[in-house]
């Protein structure tokens, strides 16, 4: 009996051992996630969700390059609108705007694709730009954007089939037709938050 009482104090000592053990252990996980949770709290602004302002202004970005001839800088915008859309909180949207943006999304990642990966070849970027600003104005109308923006009619652009764009201001800027016919086009609607 003397010797088993002994033996129940071990084995209690080492239950004992090993549920502080368990307890230091899960405080150092906590104290782990409370570090990651720190950090990745640090680096909430990098990784906050995006608005469609951001989308938006990532596609003047891209018409203004366009518009100056810049297939690089298009690229670039290209690059940074897919950025955005993959960081678009659909949340924040009601039912009827989350199912617009829903029906473009794909479409619209995958032309800011094409755009990015093409920077030597401007004319494939206009191609794919002008199924972009079709997707980008019906994402607007669902979903009014912060600043008032227009949409821009070119008759010229695709053997005069014409094409649309979305614009921050009036000045016709074309992106289709570049430097070599800058303001060539004409403001078919105003578009308001």
């Amino acid at each position: 009996m003397k010797a088993i009482i002994p033996g129940i104090a071990m084995v209690a000592a080492l239950f004992a051992g090993c549920s502080t053990n368990n307890s230091s252990n899960n405080t150092a996980a906590t104290s782990a996630d409370t570090i990651t949770t720190n950090n990745e709290t640090a680096a909430m602004p990098v990784s906050e969700p995006a608005s469609v302002d951001a989308v938006v202004n990532d596609y003047l970005t891209l018409k203004n390059a366009l518009a100056n001839d810049n297939g690089s800088n298009a690229a670039d915008a290209g690059k940074q609108m897919m950025t955005s859309l993959q960081k678009l909180d659909a949340a924040s949207l009601n039912a009827d705007q989350k199912k617009v943006y829903d029906d473009v999304k794909d479409d619209m990642k995958e032309h800011a694709e094409h755009i990015s990966t093409n920077a030597s070849n401007i004319e494939h970027q206009r191609e794919h730009f002008d199924m972009l600003s079709k997707d980008m104005y019906d994402l607007v109308k669902a979903v009014k954007p912060a600043k008032t923006l227009y949409q821009d009619h070119c008759p010229m652009y695709n053997d005069n089939k014409g094409a649309n764009w979305l614009s921050e201001t009036k000045e016709i800027k074309n992106p289709y037709l570049g430097k070599k016919m800058p303001d060539c086009g004409t403001v078919k609607e105003e578009i308001k938050q």
